[in-house]
């Protein structure tokens, strides 16, 4: 008999100990993505159409940059999470599946990266275009 309460049992779900907290940073990182991608097509409706000039303007405008920093960011996370829990429950071989995990963060980190950069380089007023 243990003395432990359900929600005990189920706060470490698991043998990794973790079984709801890749559930709720899921769940939060989605929610955080949906109200951002809704700021984002706020931002592609008022510079759709307008010349580049006015687009790098609004772009630069602190809130904004933010905004899509934070977007690119969250957005990374929820993919890395959604993808691991795929990679765990149907890569079968362990050495295939360490492999997969590492590509998987590699991967997402990298899009986040690239991301980050183009989004700085515009709010701080990156090299001019080529050509």
């Amino acid at each position: 008999m243990t003395m432990q309460t359900p929600l005990r049992r189920v706060l470490h779900l698991g043998a990794a100990h973790d079984g709801t907290e890749h559930f709720w940073r899921q769940r939060l990182t989605g929610a955080a993505t949906a109200i951002l991608v809704i700021f984002f097509i706020g931002i592609l409706m008022a510079t759709v159409g307008q010349p580049h000039d006015h687009v790098v303007a609004v772009l630069r405008m602190p809130l904004v940059s933010a905004s899509l920093a934070l977007l690119i960011v969250v957005t990374a996370i929820h993919m890395q999470i959604g993808m691991q829990v795929i990679i765990e429950d149907y890569i079968q071989g362990s050495a295939l599946k360490v492999v997969c995990l590492a590509a998987n963060t590699f991967f997402c980190y990298a899009i986040a990266a690239v991301g980050l950069t183009a989004i700085v380089m515009i709010a701080l007023g990156g090299p001019p275009p080529h050509g």
